[in-house]
């Protein structure tokens, strides 16, 4: 709002300040500039684009006019007019041919001309003095000067990436573009396309892509068993690109001469076609698998048209704005008034105003440190929840009950006073705050306290402690015994010495990193801390995990600046354990992540009633057909559409939540289902599947080498014991 209304606007061409006409300026500035001279008035309908334009000269004779300028030439319009259709034309109508006089004549008769020149030129005029090619640009839209490059009057939206009329049409407005990388569809040069040296494709199958590389082999005189590094430069760049193409090969062993026809879309435009236009996830997420997310060439990450940036407030655009810190924004539209004209002030005192309320609302949650245009996902849960605790703030609604989960999470103590404080101005505004937390100083500085436990899983659940924190320091429980210092974390006497070897990083210097070197001793629990927006997530998770990654696997994320790193040899791999849904899909769960589930599906193939039924692991499955409830797909819930409102989730009806069919149910182990399984605690999970554990050989946990089971013999009396590669 603020730039659609008081921003500058400037040239993409000439950086010249852009101007705007109302038509009674136009012709007061043509009556003082061109008064006792020969003028044409034009109006431009083709700017530098390509074209015969037959179609285009027909209709503008048809709504009477005579003479047209192309190129610089005015010309008259003759039947059959054509330009070269590869050629890129400029193309004005002349509207009108006068001699500019201070007369009422004249002034009606250039009233009347330029009115007509805006509708056919898009609001948009030229005038050409009669002998001269000085071209002076008139417009009722924002204009240059100079070029007559013009811009649409500013909207809200114009300055919005949700937008159409703002976004970049190269990147849609998310600012960045996927490419392909040509090293990962060849990874290795040396293979030959037979063996699988172009990744995509896989190694030679009998199909209609392989026969058209052999004939483009034949074009190129090379064979699909030689090295990819081998095949000449023109014959790769068909097969990455494709082209069409036929040729004739004179055979003098058969006396013939054989004839092939190339049609080949080329690899690496396949898959760049794949991405950008299939309806399929699963096919968007193969085409990923050859291509990088770069920042877009275009808008160079703003995300915004060209025209967008060239609106600015002292000197500033939306996107400089956008990148600075909440703590410097929040100072910069502190001191924006001194340097507004006094329209500007008059249209924008208001919306700053708002802007700088809210700026202070982030700024008091302790989000001072996080640029505006931060990616949402991002952010951690809890500077998401200050984000929305900001805006519940903002927006002073008085009688509401908050509740907040933990909003403390990744918050430096120093800004956990702020946080503090931002409930307490939301309580006494007269509304009520429930904070689900564990952070000693909330505790401390709440109004009422409810202790819930006293321990977890099924030995919690209950009401242990109720009152104020004074009152709850008095009763013996977990959390007051910490809270008084009766129970304490203690601090370890003994540091473990390491393996005498580091890691070291120089140079880092990405986002607000000062040229930052660090040595890191191997072999220790290395704690890195500091104040929220300190660089922490930059040092480590942007700039070192990216390094050992790419060093590793390689993997594709950029590493922030740095200058070298020493210590490689020392590691043998890095995982990072962060905060992301665990698994690919949301019936992921704790089971089958860990990869147990599998192992207990196969122990139910393995019961008496499994066997004689034949089945096999994947009828104990929930995400595939045979063994799951079909009404629900395994989900055990049924999802209700509600239009414009959100899913309601029901209950299936028919496997009443159990995910699994009624054969598969029958399935029992020691007297309980899959289903029963799969709802236990690992508590309870444990001790019951003991007995099967104790049976495995010495392997990595809930990895099963070795099976045997117990069968009774009921001819012999006796118990037979089974491995499992004897069972047929």
């Amino acid at each position: 709002m603020l730039y659609a209304r008081a921003a500058d606007a400037y040239s993409y061409n000439t950086g010249e300040k852009m101007v705007s006409y109302s038509d009674d300026q136009i012709k007061a500035l043509i009556l003082e500039n061109f008064i006792g001279k020969r003028i044409n008035i034009l109006a431009p309908v083709v700017r530098a684009r390509k074209g015969h334009y037959g179609e285009l000269f027909q209709q503008i004779a048809k709504q009477g006019f005579l003479k047209v300028r192309v190129n610089g030439d005015i010309k008259d319009i003759t039947p059959g007019m054509k330009l070269e259709r590869y050629n890129t034309h400029d193309i004005e109508i002349v509207i009108d041919r006068m001699l500019v006089e201070d007369t009422a004549e004249n002034d009606k008769r250039l009233s009347e001309s330029i009115q007509t020149a805006m509708h056919h030129g898009e609001n948009i005029l030229m005038i050409l003095e009669h002998d001269s090619n000085d071209i002076r640009f008139f417009s009722r839209n924002l204009m240059c000067p100079t070029t007559g490059i013009s811009y649409q009057n500013p909207e809200p939206n114009l300055f919005s990436f949700n937008s159409p009329k703002g976004a970049c049409d190269h990147c849609n407005g998310l600012g960045t573009v996927h490419e392909i990388n040509l090293k990962k569809i060849i990874p290795n040069p040396k293979l030959s396309i037979k063996h699988g040296g172009f990744l995509p494709l896989g190694e030679y199958k009998n199909t209609w892509i392989f026969k058209q590389l052999e004939i483009i082999g034949e074009k190129f005189n090379f064979k699909i068993t030689d090295a990819i590094e081998a095949i000449p430069e023109e014959a790769m760049d068909m097969i990455l690109y494709g082209g069409k193409e036929k040729f004739a090969v004179a055979s003098k062993t058969l006396g013939i001469t054989k004839e092939y026809k190339i049609e080949f879309e080329g690899i690496s435009h396949f898959i760049k076609n794949q991405h950008d236009e299939s309806g399929s996830s699963s096919i968007k997420r193969w085409a990923k698998e050859f291509m990088d997310e770069i920042e877009c060439p275009i808008c160079e990450g703003s995300r915004l048209k060209k025209e967008s940036m060239y609106f600015r407030i002292n000197d500033k655009n939306i996107n400089d704005l956008s990148s600075m810190d909440i703590s410097d924004l929040s100072t910069w539209f502190d001191e924006l008034e001194k340097s507004l004209s006094v329209k500007q002030k008059q249209i924008a005192t208001e919306v700053i105003k708002e802007i700088k309320d809210r700026l202070h609302f982030l700024v008091n949650v302790g989000l001072d440190y996080l640029s505006i245009n931060r990616s949402s996902k991002s952010l951690s849960g809890g500077e998401a929840q200050r984000i929305r605790l900001a805006t519940q703030i903002g927006s002073q609604l008085v009688g509401v009950l908050y509740i907040l989960d933990e909003p403390s999470i990744g918050l430096h103590q120093r800004d956990n006073d702020k946080l503090i404080k931002s409930l307490e101005q939301l309580r006494d505004i007269g509304n009520s705050v429930i904070v689900v937390e564990h952070d000693k100083d909330m505790i401390e500085r709440a109004d009422f306290v409810i202790d819930i436990g006293p321990r977890a899983g099924k030995f919690g659940g209950e009401i242990i402690s109720i009152g104020t924190p004074a009152e709850t320091l008095k009763h013996h429980t977990l959390t007051a015994q910490y809270l008084n210092g009766e129970l304490k974390i203690e601090i370890p006497k003994k540091r473990r010495e390491g393996n005498g070897k580091f890691l070291k990083l120089t140079g880092a210097t990405g986002n607000n990193l000062k040229n930052v070197s660090i040595e890191l001793p191997l072999g220790k629990m290395i704690c890195v801390t500091g104040v929220s927006g300190s660089g922490k997530s930059t040092l480590i998770n942007e700039t070192l995990y990216p390094i050992l990654n790419e060093f590793y696997f390689n993997g594709v994320k950029k590493p922030k600046p740095y200058k070298k790193i020493e210590g490689l040899e020392h590691i043998d791999k890095v995982i990072d354990i962060d905060q992301s849904p665990i698994g690919r899909t949301p019936r992921s769960n704790p089971a089958t992540y860990t990869d147990v589930f599998s192992e207990i599906r196969n122990l139910f193939t393995m019961t008496s009633e499994s066997m004689i039924r034949g089945y096999k692991a994947g009828r104990f499955s929930f995400n595939v057909k045979g063994g799951r409830c079909e009404t629900c797909e395994g989900s055990g819930v049924r999802t209700i559409e509600m239009n414009f409102l959100p899913d309601v989730y029901v209950e299936c009806e028919t496997c009443m939540g159990k995910r699994f069919n009624r054969e598969t149910l029958e399935i029992r182990y020691k007297g309980k289902s899959i289903s029963d399984i799969l709802n236990m605690t690992v508590d309870e999970a444990v001790p019951f599947l003991k007995t099967f554990r104790k049976f495995t050989a010495k392997s990595k946990p809930f990895k099963m080498s070795v099976w045997v089971i117990s069968l009774w013999d009921n001819k012999a009396r006796r118990f037979l014991v089974v491995k499992r590669n004897e069972l047929n």
